[in-house]
């Protein structure tokens, strides 16, 4: 299919070094992004589905990377089906799994977690929930894996693993598994903060630096969050990648951005919305972070809407996450929600408000178009312009 989104007001890249591109038109073909700017006429009318945006701005889609995954669309922590489809129509295109850790009756033996990351892994290399990609499969390490268990997962397609609900007697016994995952290529995720389910324990930045791992998971509370002093030890002291999340301590979210944004480094926050959990399930949770950071942490909302997509995209080498040539063609149309007091998505990011999302398109396809059924309707009307397949992409109704 080839899509093009033309009659845009702002494209924000996802690309931390250079957050808005000029242009108004994003062309896709094949799952990609062909082209950025400004379209040729020849060119848009070659396309079998054409989205005139009406002004509004267009985003990559967003990196939710915490999510809760277990089988199929349906998380068992909320008795609740079909949320990751609705994710979708909150501007989410790409989940990464938290670990299968909230699967009934989890196995915490070595042949069962290795079972259970690429039994999850393979499950979703071709299930897209509403046309979202679902990156699942996440080694959840326990004692007794060996340098053996990570070259056969690695060999079989498994790269993340967990650190934080093993049955290990302190969180400092992590660190030889996560370096045996490093050099099997697999990125490396730690609990950070408070315990958040029975049988786990609090991890702090003494654990965080001796484990090393690629990502400290939801460091501003997963719900509890570490002590204020140890922000700084993590930031000065590591290359960790920060990730905070919706479900957490809002406060320290604003902490760790604003030091890190002192350190001058950015391209190490990342936005997730760790649910679903006891939070409940969050289908705006990216788009309410990120106005967090915009409207009381003083950040460009473009720079906010990065730590959402590119940031999250580098550090779990995807190909998503950035609106370029070559990228996946993960795409969010958002605006002012209509009735708001400001009258374009980014104006209403910084004043607090989450954006209204008018299209949402996945790997090249249009999921969504007109209005999603999570938020108000866009200020600037988002439409179908040219349709030549048999799909409505029309959003369902409230």
């Amino acid at each position: 299919m080839r899509t093009a989104i033309v009659n845009l007001g702002r494209i924000v890249t996802g690309d931390l070094s250079a957050p808005v591109t000029p242009g108004d038109g994003i062309l896709m073909a094949d799952g990609r992004i062909e082209a950025v700017g400004t379209l040729g006429a020849a060119a848009v009318e070659a396309c079998d589905v054409v989205i005139d945006a009406g002004g509004a701005t267009a985003i990559p889609g967003l990196i939710d990377s915490h999510v809760h995954i277990t089988f199929g669309d349906y998380t068992p922590r909320q008795k609740t089906v079909g949320f990751l489809e609705s994710y979708v129509h909150g501007g989410v295109t790409t989940a990464i799994s938290a670990s299968e850790v909230h699967v009934p009756g989890r196995p915490k033996d070595v042949a069962g977690v290795k079972a259970l990351a690429v039994a999850a892994m393979k499950c979703f290399e071709t299930y897209r929930p509403g046309g979202m990609r679902v990156h699942a499969g996440s080694l959840i390490l326990e004692p007794g894996l060996a340098e053996a268990d990570f070259a056969e997962l690695a060999r079989l397609g498994v790269w993340m693993v967990k650190a934080g609900f093993g049955a290990f007697a302190t969180p400092y016994e992590y660190a030889p598994l996560v370096a045996m995952a490093r050099a099997h290529g697999m990125v490396s995720m730690v609990h950070t903060g408070g315990s958040s389910i029975p049988g786990s324990s609090g991890i702090w930045a003494d654990h965080v630096l001796k484990i090393a791992p690629d990502v400290s998971y939801h460091v501003n509370g997963g719900p509890t969050a570490i002590p204020d002093a140890d922000f700084p030890r993590l930031v000065g002291e590591s290359d960790v990648a920060m990730q905070v999340c919706t479900a957490g301590n809002l406060r320290t979210t604003l902490l760790v951005g604003k030091l890190l944004a002192e350190a001058g480094r950015l391209d190490r926050l990342l936005v997730a919305t760790d649910t679903p959990t006891g939070s409940g399930i969050m289908p705006l949770g990216m788009f309410y972070t990120i106005s967090h950071l915009a409207s009381l942490g003083g950040m460009a909302p473009e720079i906010a809407i990065a730590a959402a997509t590119g940031n999250n995209a580098r550090v779990y080498r995807l190909n998503s996450g950035i609106i370029a040539p070559g990228r996946d063609a993960d795409v969010v149309v958002i605006d002012a929600c209509a009735g708001g007091s400001q009258n374009d998505a980014l104006a209403g990011l910084v004043n607090g408000d989450v954006p209204a999302v008018g299209a949402v398109v996945t790997a090249g396809v249009p999921r969504v178009v007109g209005r999603s059924r999570n938020t108000p309707e866009t200020t600037k009307k988002v439409r179908v312009a040219k349709n030549t397949v048999p799909q409505d992409f029309g959003g369902a109704g409230h």
